[in-house]
């Protein structure tokens, strides 16, 4: 039996919780941006008048170019932070010695980045 199975089980199921985050985070960025390109080709159709055309070009504005692509390397850093993260706790918890718990500046950065994304999105959604 593996000594302190059961904090490798919880570390193994954080871990893969952040991976299916990050996942998701990906995924979506992929929506945006197939999304976008939608709304791209649409306002470059010939059958469209010109205040819809305006509009659909204004909906995929500057933002609209660049937020699906954000979310999707937020997605990857999320995890590459989340593997990283499980093996320095995989072997914290084979060490013998009584650590600190160690900072997670870098859990707290992506989750910030990802809030800022998200919430720019929704306001340009709203206002635009």
């Amino acid at each position: 039996m593996i000594r302190g199975y059961s904090d490798h089980a919880a570390n193994e199921r954080t871990f893969l919780a952040w991976v299916r985050t990050g996942i998701a985070v990906i995924a979506f960025g992929f929506v945006i941006e197939k999304f976008n390109l939608f709304v791209l080709t649409m306002a470059n159709a010939n059958s469209l008048d010109a205040g819809r055309r305006l509009q659909l070009e204004r909906l995929s504005g500057p933002l609209g170019r660049y937020d699906g692509l954000a979310l999707i390397v937020v997605g990857i850093a999320l995890v590459a932070v989340a593997a990283m993260r499980f093996v320095r706790t995989g072997q914290l918890l084979d060490d013998q010695e009584i650590h600190s718990v160690g900072g997670v500046r870098a859990e707290l950065l992506l989750s910030a980045a990802l809030a800022l994304i998200v919430a720019g999105f929704s306001t340009y959604l709203a206002l635009g």
